[in-house]
């Protein structure tokens, strides 16, 4: 245990001293600034070179993530299914279950499920 917790530590810090010596040897200019600029043949450009996108489509990635989450969080149910009693593994099928309807049911009732 004390191993892990040395190799875990000397990682964390091994890792704090690579990104602190980037940022203290990098250096920011106004080069930097024209970089980031958008080209359009020596001309300024016409329209924003990022446009902006709808805040439902970000909605919708979010609960994608989310039940995406829960239900690889829910696949080993399976596998309990051989170690454990039938009533609890119905119970806590039945209490995954509720919170997915739940979360579904919370994101339709504030209309993020909308697309009009």
């Amino acid at each position: 245990m004390l191993s892990l917790a040395i190799m875990i530590s000397l990682a964390l810090i091994i890792s704090f001293l690579m990104a602190s010596i980037t940022l203290l040897v990098s250096e920011k200019s106004a080069k930097e600034r024209e970089k980031m600029t958008p080209f359009e043949c020596g001309f300024t450009p016409m329209k924003k070179s990022r446009t902006p996108f709808s805040l439902r489509f970000f909605m919708i990635t979010l609960i994608f993530l989310i039940f995406d989450m829960e239900v690889s969080l829910a696949l080993p149910m399976g596998l309990l299914m051989e170690t454990t009693s039938i009533t609890s593994w119905g119970s806590t099928v039945v209490i995954v279950i509720a919170i997915l309807s739940g979360g579904l049911f919370h994101e339709w009732k504030n209309g993020a499920l909308t697309w009009i």
